[in-house]
């Protein structure tokens, strides 16, 4: 009879109560909502992350086209840009920036000589009537540019206010970026910066920024 009494007792000390089992299911749920929600957090900040270096890597594309003075054609000593407009926020061009020719009234980066062979065609601005598109490029995953910026004569201007074009060339020799903002150019308070703003519809920005001496930064802090 002991012995009997002993199995029920340690029968009753290897099982589970209901309690015991809620609460362990309750645990596991709870861990498991925790590791999806940060799953989904993560892939969501790698996407924009990525789509910032995709970006980055298309401005930097463009510095090394103008800088070794891709030809095309017969044509040989322009730049190459990017342009951002605030009407298309899912895409952006590559362009090859020239217009007007070498030699023209307005050039963003004149020489002293415009019948040199330094003489650049251009005016930093797209001009898609000149068929100065390259290529189109799309954001996807839903990602657009919420907001571009430039910085001229001591301030920001933004398109989530005034600006609706942003532009960025490159143009031999020097890794000078020029930018343009709505469609124009100035020589006489031409802008030093830019920063753009990607984000994602599930949440989460990333911010790419270019100075004047060229340098392209993917992970930028903030944008204005």
């Amino acid at each position: 009879m002991e012995s009997f009494h002993s199995h029920r007792a340690l029968t009753a000390q290897a099982g589970f109560t209901l309690i015991e089992l809620l609460v362990v299911l309750a645990i596991i749920a709870v861990v498991t909502g925790i590791v999806l929600t940060s799953q989904s957090s993560f892939n969501r900040t790698l996407v924009v992350a990525n789509t910032a270096y995709d970006v980055a890597l298309t401005l930097r594309s463009a510095e090394t086209y103008g800088l070794g003075s891709r030809g095309v054609g017969a044509l040989t000593n322009a730049g190459y840009g990017i342009d951002f407009e605030k009407a298309t926020p899912s895409s952006f061009t590559l362009f090859l920036d020239k217009y007007p020719s070498a030699g023209a009234a307005f050039s963003c980066h004149p020489a002293a000589d415009p019948s040199a062979p330094s003489a650049e065609p251009g005016d930093c601005v797209y001009e898609a009537a000149q068929g100065e598109k390259v290529s189109l490029y799309t954001l996807g995953n839903g990602i657009t540019l919420s907001n571009f910026c430039a910085y001229a004569g001591g301030a920001w201007s933004c398109a989530a206010d005034t600006l609706t074009s942003l532009a960025i060339v490159f143009a031999r020799p020097n890794p000078v970026a020029f930018i343009s903002a709505n469609g124009s150019y100035s020589l006489t308070t031409p802008a030093s910066a830019a920063c753009l703003t990607l984000s994602s519809p599930a949440g989460g920005s990333r911010y790419v920024s270019v100075n004047s001496v060229g340098r392209i930064t993917a992970g930028a802090t903030s944008c204005p």
